[in-house]
């Protein structure tokens, strides 16, 4: 078991995971509405199955609301 953060909480993982397979472990609701920091790093969408986790990772789900002015 690795121990990885996510969104600053601690989870426990079984290694190797990418991060596809994490945000499906998480149950990310809209995964396209989503951006990825590994690391305080943005990763490109079209990398996040081929990116591997590491023990001690962290891990940012940020989800980007739309909004306006009157």
């Amino acid at each position: 078991m690795a121990k990885i953060y996510v969104n600053g909480e601690a989870q426990e993982v079984n290694l190797p995971l990418s991060l596809s397979e994490l945000i499906r472990l998480n149950k990310v609701v809209q995964p396209d509405m989503v951006s990825v920091q590994l690391n305080e790093e943005f990763v490109d969408r079209g990398d996040w199955k081929d990116t591997q986790l590491k023990d001690g990772d962290n891990v940012d789900f940020l989800y980007f609301m739309g909004g306006g002015s009157k």
